[in-house]
């Protein structure tokens, strides 16, 4: 008997909310960071190459960075991997890859891929994903967080649970960087917490399974877009353009967002403002050592034409300058004694600049 006789959806049927037919779960919307291509490689590998459902990737990549995921993960499925192109249809049994620079979302029936304003600071960002994709299809969403560091993932996830979709996790004892499953888990009521052995299996076996209906309170189209702001939070500015930032929600879904739509988590927020002021006394730093060398040259210009007075107020400027000097680089160094700039931001300062 026909697919069409039977009422069955093909593997390659795109998919709309709006369908007669009763789906279960067959968005599955994925976020990583560091440590995620490997992760990313060994769940592709483990999933059938039949599986009912889509499949949505964001990996945190720098801008400039040429991404290589789609080739890399093709080698380990039957699937069909690519990287997402705005417009296209979502269709069962394909891999949608975030493009570099762009955001990922999902809409009705199709892909959209947009260079919106970053979110804590990336671009492509998981929460964009998982935000879009529990508005759009509701609980038919599972949503995966991976390894990765801060907490990225944690607000869209929630949201995916709030209507009625699944919350997955890889445990953070099985990722290479825990931070992001580490901090779902303590923000999200997490159905599922596995390592990576097991999360392909559970993948499959949830996709099986139908969907949840919906929380009544979670069925208002379009929430998501174009959300109610509240009074902007004066006394924050936002790290990317400078514009007030304005509160949304509390507890794990509480963030900040610019007018031009630049969004933080608490968290994102304060490894932006750290890196905003790293970046302001690095400046500072240099000015201050040109000071000093102009003050030197001037100082030393003034002793060759016998001008004792003119060179003891530039050698004087030298010691001033250089007093500060050494205060603003034990705040960026640290002096042994637990100073200079936080942790966070040293680590960043002294690693590859993986931002997760």
């Amino acid at each position: 008997m026909s697919d069409a006789a039977t009422g069955a959806l093909s593997p390659f049927d795109p998919i709309f909310p709006t369908r007669s037919i009763v789906p279960g779960h067959d968005i599955i919307v994925i976020g990583a960071s560091a440590g995620g291509v490997e992760v990313l490689i060994g769940l592709v590998g483990g999933l059938p190459s039949d599986l009912q459902a889509s499949l949505f990737v964001v990996l945190h990549l720098p801008a400039t960075a040429r991404s290589m995921l789609p080739q890399i993960l093709d080698r380990s499925t039957r699937m069909h991997v690519a990287t997402a192109v705005d417009g296209e249809p979502i269709e069962r049994g394909r891999i949608y890859i975030a493009p570099v620079d762009n955001h990922l979302m999902l809409d009705e029936g199709f892909v959209r891929v947009e260079r919106t304003a970053k979110e804590n600071g990336h671009r492509p960002a998981v929460d964009p994903l998982f935000r879009s994709a529990a508005e759009a299809y509701g609980p038919r969403v599972i949503g995966v967080v991976l390894s990765g560091m801060r907490d990225c993932g944690t607000a869209g996830l929630l949201e995916i649970g709030r209507r009625g979709g699944i919350a997955v996790v890889q445990d953070p004892k099985d990722a290479l960087f825990p931070e992001m499953p580490q901090s779902a888990l303590d923000n999200v009521p997490v159905d599922h917490c596995v390592p990576l052995a097991r999360l392909p299996l559970l993948l499959a076996d949830l996709v099986q399974q139908g969907a949840r209906a919906a929380p009544a309170e979670a069925e208002s189209p379009h929430r998501l877009v174009g959300e109610k702001l509240e009074a902007p939070e004066l006394e924050f500015t936002c790290p990317d353009c400078g514009g007030n930032l304005v509160r949304n929600g509390d507890g794990a879904m509480l963030s900040f967002r610019c007018k031009v739509g630049h969004r933080y988590t608490p968290e994102g927020l304060e490894n932006e403002q750290d890196e905003a002021l790293e970046a302001a006394l690095w400046v500072a730093l240099r000015t201050i050592e040109d000071t000093a060398a102009l003050a030197r040259r001037m100082a030393t210009r003034a002793g060759e034409r016998n001008q004792a007075h003119v060179m003891a107020h530039f050698e004087e400027k030298v010691r001033a300058a250089e007093e500060r000097g050494a205060l603003v680089r034990r705040a960026l160094l640290g002096a042994g004694d637990g100073g200079g700039m936080p942790m966070a931001s040293r680590s960043r300062r002294f690693s590859p600049r993986l931002k997760g």
